[in-house]
């Protein structure tokens, strides 16, 4: 979370930094290293936060670095994100930064294409999240062109709404990760799929998935959940 909305909250509550501590069970020093962003807040103080009355923003939650892929509900917490594809998981607050599942999800050799339909939605919902932070994760873990291909689909999704700002927004992200197209051959979160069926996409696939080098049927017009 950020350091002002924890400041904020703290002040409308009337509680000095001591106070503050008190009832989080830590040191004053933490509580003012964290409102002066000199530390992070980390995720199992969530909940504590949440107890306090504290409403977190999505985009604010801090990150859980990348934890086993058996350890995400994709549809649970896309539903609490809103996605409204799996609206009836619907369970809670947000657990997860946008930014984080966005990458866990994408980093997934084989993914519910339920879920995989979902992320544009993501990207576009949440089209302010951490973009450096996405950026550095995804080409770490060579993602670019699953990346590229999801924020293409969701500026086209923006585009269709009149959410021009948003798809500008997007459009920069895109040609920021041009320059670091990977020639290979990928598949959107499918490596499971036979031969057969790649070389099916190759010839027939979108000119979006074509054009970030990505094996996929996978168009904005279908995603009618978003």
């Amino acid at each position: 979370m950020s350091n002002t909305n924890l400041r904020n909250v703290r002040k409308q509550r009337g509680w000095n930094q001591q106070e503050t501590a008190r009832r989080l069970g830590v040191s004053q020093t933490l509580v003012s290293f964290w409102e002066r962003g000199a530390r992070k807040v980390p995720f199992r103080r969530l909940t504590q936060l949440r107890q306090l009355g504290m409403e977190l923003n999505p985009l604010e939650l801090p990150m859980r670095n990348m934890v086993s892929p058996r350890e995400v509900d994709y549809a649970q917490e896309l539903s609490n994100l809103g996605y409204p594809g799996f609206a009836h998981f619907q369970g809670g607050e947000p657990n997860w930064n946008p930014a984080e599942l966005l990458v866990h999800a994408l980093s997934e050799k084989n993914l519910d294409r339920r879920v995989a339909e979902a992320l544009p939605w993501l990207v576009l919902r949440y089209s302010e999240m951490d973009w450096g932070w996405v950026h550095r994760e995804a080409k770490l873990r060579n993602l670019q062109n699953r990346l590229g291909f999801t924020i293409v689909l969701a500026k086209k999704l923006a585009v269709q709404k009149q959410e021009l700002e948003v798809a500008a927004r997007l459009e920069r992200q895109e040609e920021s990760l041009r320059e670091s197209l990977l020639a290979k051959q990928d598949t959107y979160c499918c490596e499971g799929m036979t031969q057969a069926e790649r070389k099916w996409l190759s010839t027939r696939r979108p000119i979006e998935a074509s054009t970030w080098n990505v094996l996929s049927d996978l168009q904005s017009a279908y995603l009618t959940h978003a």
